[in-house]
Parts: structure tokens; sequence; C-alpha cells
């Protein structure tokens, strides 16, 4: 049992840590670097905003899991195939399973994030099916956001942060050329036919 001194400075103890830069750090802004065979691409993420959706990308990044993946598809008003039309290229892994337990879904609604130009996403099936696979806007694109068209479920898809430098790069992936024939009829002429190498994912 603790004696009245020891209590008084344990509670000191926990007000100090409590009040370390460290733990402010820690809900503020996060930047990683996405180095891709066309060039870098930082993003900021939000944890105080999407702290699910940050964290998941985060270990990827720090275990190094999307290296070697690549950005794969491009999505814009000239091949959507989808009435709810959208410009987007989508990177990861490209398959079906992830290395990583898939994630609970976190709408615009509860984190107050759009999907505006140069916006990170995950991309999803179910809500709650999200992994590896993400993309980044180019321009805005309300229908992907919560109560949007782009999904029957309405949930929209989870928006976690943003390109704070290399739109060059997204938007000249984004112009790739691509297939004009895909297994799947909703990709067709999306898939990018020489897809962009993703060398890192790595905290900036």
């Amino acid at each position: 049992m603790l004696g009245p001194t020891a209590e008084i400075d344990r509670r000191s103890l926990l007000v100090s840590l409590l009040a370390t830069p460290l733990g402010a750090a820690a809900a503020g802004p996060v930047q990683v670097r996405l180095a891709t065979g066309r060039g870098d691409i930082v993003l900021e993420l939000y944890p105080d905003r999407a702290p699910i959706t940050v964290a998941n990308f985060l270990a990827y990044a720090d275990q190094h899991l999307l290296d070697g993946g690549s950005l794969y598809r491009t999505v814009g008003p000239w091949n959507d195939n989808n009435p709810a039309t959208i410009s987007v290229i989508q990177g990861g892994l490209n398959r079906d399973d992830s290395p990583l337990p898939a994630i609970a879904h976190e709408t615009t609604r509860q984190t107050g994030l759009r999907h505006t130009d140069g916006v990170i996403s995950m991309a999803r099936d179910a809500p709650g099916t999200a992994g590896a696979e993400f993309f980044i806007c180019i321009g805005d694109n309300p229908a992907l956001d919560f109560g949007g068209a782009r999904n029957p479920d309405g949930q929209g898809f989870a928006a976690f942060g943003r390109v704070v430098e290399g739109m060059d790069v997204v938007r000249a992936i984004h112009k790739a050329p691509a297939v004009s024939s895909a297994g799947d009829p909703y990709l067709k002429g999306q898939m990018i036919t020489e897809p962009v190498r993703i060398q890192t994912l790595s905290r900036n």
C-alpha cells in the first residue's frame, strides 16, 4: 500500500507525463514519404481525426509492408464505369488479402475530413474491410464522402490525410496509359499499363 508521499509522487509523475511534448505530438499530424518510380509523394496524416486509419497506415510504413507494391489504377471521367464519377489513383499490394487485419471504418461524418484534392483515403469493399489498398484524390470527389453515391451502402470511404508535396507526381500517374481490357468489367480501362512501383513507404 502506498503512503501519502508516494501517492503524491505518483500523481506528479502522471501529470508530468501527460504534459510532455511527446504526448502532444502523438495527436498532431504525422508525415510519411511514399517514394515511387515517378518521384516522391509526401503525405500528412491526421491521427487526431482518423486514429484507426492512420495507425493502420503507419503500421504498414513502419513494417515496410508496402515496399515493392505499386500505384496500379487510374480512374477519371474518361474511363470511370460508375455513374458517380471520381478522379483518383489507387495503390497498394493489388491483392485480395492484406498482411495486417482489416480495420474498422471511420466515415467522413465522424472525422470531418472530405475527399478533396490531394486527400488520401482507404479503398474497401464492405465497411470494415480496408487493409493495404489506398487511393489519392485528384480534384474534389464528394461522391466518396459519407452519404455519397459512389458506394450503395452510403458509408463513403475513410479519408485520413493529404498530399503536402508531390501532387505533380500524383497528376502524372493519373494520366498514365491504362490497358483497355480487364478481367473485371468494372476495372476496364483503369489498370495502369506499367504500374508505378512503390519503392518505400516510411515516416518522413
